[in-house]
């Protein structure tokens, strides 16, 4: 069983509060998984919106059992559920689609190996998709592609519309984006002032659990992190799992060392906000 299926069959046997939120380009669900109490304060993590980055998904369905210290913690392992079944089964997950977009898509990604396909089933890579200066990155482009395609418009998308209206009815007091590759963490998208100081203090707690340092990015834009830093006002990370010895795409083998170095994440940014409060 790959890792869609899973997710998928730890979604059905979860015994906690669970929903699904959405529907993915070509009708896979989107889902999410509760951990915890409902006290302050609940935190959300999102894993595989780049489809290569799928290994990010069997990680959360580790750190959903450790849950959150405090609060509680919203756990959304497949946000790009077609990406991440172009990048593991390829042909077999096109000859399930309608000929016309299975031919589209293999055009664009130059050939039936979509290993390293990072963007949805409309070649639209989600993480720039987002109303947060959007099209504005330096390596956007504005042609469908596999990776850094921006789409028609912000939340063109229906796994990013739906994404950004869970984010906002569950209210979440900070947010983590996992990805792969690189062991840094990434906490800041313009703020200023106490804001700034915030996210410092947690991407500093985050360094110390993981071992990741942190870092800064110029020229990125239209992220899950960006858009809720801008327009929730919360703190958002960004979470590049994974030594960069690691090559792309990081399979199973991969694993152990992600959950040992990562498993206690949520617990510890729930802490450091209920401490911090």
């Amino acid at each position: 069983m790959d890792a869609i299926g899973k997710v998928y069959g730890f979604y059905e046997r979860y015994a906690g509060e669970k929903c699904i939120y959405g529907q993915s380009v070509c009708g896979q669900p989107l889902v999410a998984l509760h951990s915890g109490g409902w006290g302050y304060p609940q935190i959300l993590l999102q894993y595989s919106i780049h489809a290569r980055e799928w290994i990010t998904s069997l990680l959360a369905l580790e750190q959903i059992a450790e849950g959150a210290s405090e609060g509680g913690a919203w756990f959304l392992p497949l946000t790009n559920p077609d990406g991440a079944a172009l990048s593991i089964r390829g042909a077999d997950f096109l000859q399930g689609l309608p000929g016309e977009r299975a031919q589209r898509l293999i055009e664009i990604n130059g050939g039936e190996d979509f290993s390293l396909w990072k963007a949805n089933a409309n070649a639209v890579d989600l993480n720039v998709n987002f109303a947060a200066d959007w099209g504005k990155g330096v390596k956007n482009v504005t042609v469908p592609g596999s990776e850094n395609y921006i789409g028609t418009k912000p939340f063109s998308e229906p796994e990013t519309r739906a994404l950004a209206k869970f984010t906002r009815k569950v209210r979440p007091d900070a947010t983590v984006s996992y990805h792969t590759k690189g062991a840094e963490i990434y906490a800041f998208y313009g703020q200023k002032g106490r804001q700034r100081q915030r996210s410092e203090r947690l991407a500093a707690a985050l360094s110390r659990e993981t071992g990741y340092r942190v870092a800064e990015t110029f020229g990125s834009c239209g992220g899950y992190k960006d858009w809720c830093i801008k327009a929730l006002n919360i703190p958002s990370f960004t979470i590049e799992a994974g030594s960069d010895e690691y090559a792309h795409p990081l399979t199973e083998r991969a694993l152990s060392a992600l959950v040992r170095e990562n498993k206690g994440v949520a617990v510890r940014l729930a802490k450091e906000l209920f401490n911090g409060r």
